[in-house]
């Protein structure tokens, strides 16, 4: 990895909730309003945008843990902000501490941690041809 990166680096993703994030199952909408998994999406995406600055041409990211408590409902047009800071650097693991809320009225929708792994992209092949 480029030098530079260091706990307390943040990245942050808004989005505005629709349809498509709402929580569903084999296009059965259980409930009308940002689900689970577009939360830890978003979660992701923030903590990957922090990383992708520091990357070599033959490094790549992986996620490698993911820690979600989802608060509170968002529903159709919520606005949100996803924040991730970097509160463990160690060697090519990072962890991320990320929130999630509306920006509207700054209600916290949820929150979590991630944990990200950067290896050679040639490891990452190999491991994947392994399985």
């Amino acid at each position: 990895m480029k030098s530079g990166l260091a706990e307390g680096h943040t990245a942050v993703v808004t989005t505005e909730v629709t349809p498509s994030m709402y929580a569903q199952f084999e296009g059965n909408v259980v409930h009308p309003v940002y689900s689970t998994v577009s939360m830890v999406y978003h979660m992701e995406w923030a903590s990957r945008k922090i990383i992708l600055p520091y990357l070599e041409d033959h490094e790549e990211g992986m996620g490698a843990k993911v820690n979600v408590e989802h608060m509170a409902p968002a529903k159709t047009g919520s606005s949100l902000e996803i924040k991730a800071s970097v509160i463990k650097y160690e060697r090519n693991i990072i962890v991320t501490e990320v929130t999630v809320r509306d920006r509207e009225n700054d209600r916290l929708i949820g929150k979590g941690e991630v944990k990200q792994v950067v290896l050679p992209k040639e490891k990452i092949k190999e491991r994947i041809k392994e399985n």
